[in-house]
């Protein structure tokens, strides 16, 4: 999804210009811990509640940075016309391709995620049960699986052709 979230963002760059742009850089460049917490959170069996909220404050700092270091230069405030002294580091944090930046986020945040929560203590297996592929029981499964009807495969078919068609139109486009 985070894949399919990024292809989508660089359609919008394809697209949009001025300040709609700018406005989905910035969320792509805020939402880059909320996605590594996810993914991870989904996979990952031994991530705790402390490394989760340290990813997120970390990499929230980070995307709140760049903001406040894009914001003047973007909207042309007074004394920023010409942006920063070439070679300080408000001027390469400002001219770091944005994406380039949300995917440092995402590493940075990825890392605190992983480090925080190794070093506390694990949650017991009783809470985790279910919460990520590696503890759904095999009953769980079978009841996700009964659960499914005609309607449900037949929509992610349709959804899963969707994604490829607008996949080969980004390509055409770029």
């Amino acid at each position: 999804m985070v894949a399919l979230d990024w292809l989508m963002i660089a359609l919008y760059f394809a697209l949009l210009t001025g300040l709609t742009w700018w406005s989905v850089a910035r969320g792509m460049l805020l939402c880059a811990p909320i996605a590594a917490v996810f993914f991870f959170g989904v996979f990952m069996r031994r991530l705790t509640a402390a490394g989760c909220l340290a990813a997120l404050i970390i990499g929230f700092a980070l995307g709140l940075i760049r903001l406040a270091v894009d914001t003047p230069v973007t909207l042309g405030m007074a004394g920023y016309e010409h942006g920063y002294t070439p070679g300080s580091l408000f001027w390469i944090l400002n001219n770091v391709y944005f994406q380039y930046y949300g995917l440092l986020i995402f590493l940075v945040s990825v890392g605190v995620l992983v480090v925080v929560s190794y070093l506390t203590p694990p949650m017991p297996d009783t809470q985790l049960t279910g919460l990520t592929y590696a503890t759904v029981t095999a009953e769980q499964r079978q009841a996700t699986r009964r659960s499914w009807n005609r309607v449900d495969t037949f929509s992610l078919r349709c959804g899963a052709g969707v994604d490829c068609r607008g996949l080969s139109l980004f390509q055409r486009l770029m």
